[in-house]
């Protein structure tokens, strides 16, 4: 059922992209990089979602597709670093070399730099039109907030430390800490892009939350999937190294809670994520689909 909805918007996604990222302007090598983790094969969840909450708030999502697309751009710069020998130290990504092995560390930090500035800058940009700028403001502060220090970076920092990758290890309850670690690091750029959505169609405020509550429990959603994931897929279905959150002893959902509680919690998510998108938009949405889409996932 859900490919029907994903395969034409990946489509739309991915023309998206092109258009945004030509390969061979200046500096080459840079956006040679940049391109190669772009267009590995990603899954386009946040400007997928973000073109799906646009539709379900009763606006055109074609009108917003660059911007949507932003989304996908940040997200790779995070997937860069993320696997940087610094972070992850991970040689696969959707199945192919990370940018710092099929390049070099250099030019993965450079090309995750760029990816990140080219994003916001597009933003900014689109969707294209004087009479789009108020809502072009809102979409920059909202998608830098959610991948600011208080949110993915931040996420990323406290991930670190309760690993002891950095020196700073403080004792905390560690059941807190893996819900900000979660809600910061992945989730909060998975709000902002069913928020988008809505803030470009001109959503009141109190439909704007609405939007972003569902957001947020897509995004605990989607990395309580991927904790499972890791403790579970092989390399070839998850497309990088599995058991590496386990070996490095990070805090997830598995590790804190055990695999059954686990996809129990993500089983009562899914549930509620379902009821809320059939209050957005009916009972035969296209966002509810994508929750238990996120929920099931296989990679």
């Amino acid at each position: 059922m859900i490919h029907h909805i994903l395969d034409p918007e990946r489509e739309v996604v991915e023309a998206g992209l092109t258009r945004l990222l030509p390969v061979d302007a200046w500096p080459e090598r840079l956006h040679r990089a940049m391109a190669h983790a772009v267009f590995a094969g990603g899954k386009r969840v946040r400007p997928i979602l973000a073109r799906l909450a646009n539709r379900a708030a009763g606006s055109d999502p074609d009108a917003i597709t660059e911007a949507a697309c932003a989304l996908e751009l940040i997200h790779t710069y995070s997937l860069i670093h993320d696997d940087l020998p610094a972070f992850d130290d991970d040689i696969l990504r959707r199945g192919k070399p990370t940018v710092h092995v099929a390049f070099d560390e250099a030019t993965a930090i450079l090309a995750g730099d760029a990816l990140l500035t080219e994003g916001l800058l597009v933003l900014a940009r689109y969707p294209l039109g004087t009479t789009w700028a108020p809502r072009r403001a809102d979409a920059v502060e909202l998608v830098a907030e959610a991948v600011s220090v208080r949110g993915m970076v931040g996420g990323q920092m406290e991930d670190l430390e309760a690993t002891g990758q950095v020196a700073e290890n403080r004792e905390e309850d560690p059941k807190l800490r893996l819900d900000r670690i979660h809600r910061a690091k992945t989730g909060c750029l998975l709000a902002a892009s069913v928020e988008l959505g809505a803030v470009l169609a001109g959503v009141s405020e109190d439909e704007r939350r609405t939007f972003a509550d569902f957001g947020a429990g897509l995004g605990l959603a989607f990395q309580i999937a991927d904790d499972i994931l890791d403790a579970t897929a092989s390399a070839q279905d998850l497309g990088k190294s599995p058991g590496k959150d386990a070996e490095a002893g990070k805090l997830t959902y598995v590790t804190l809670y055990g695999l059954d509680n686990a996809r129990s919690r993500l089983a009562d998510l899914e549930k509620r994520l379902v009821g809320q998108a059939a209050e957005i938009e009916g009972s035969d949405g296209d966002l509810g689909a994508i929750a238990q889409y996120v929920a099931r996932r296989r990679n």
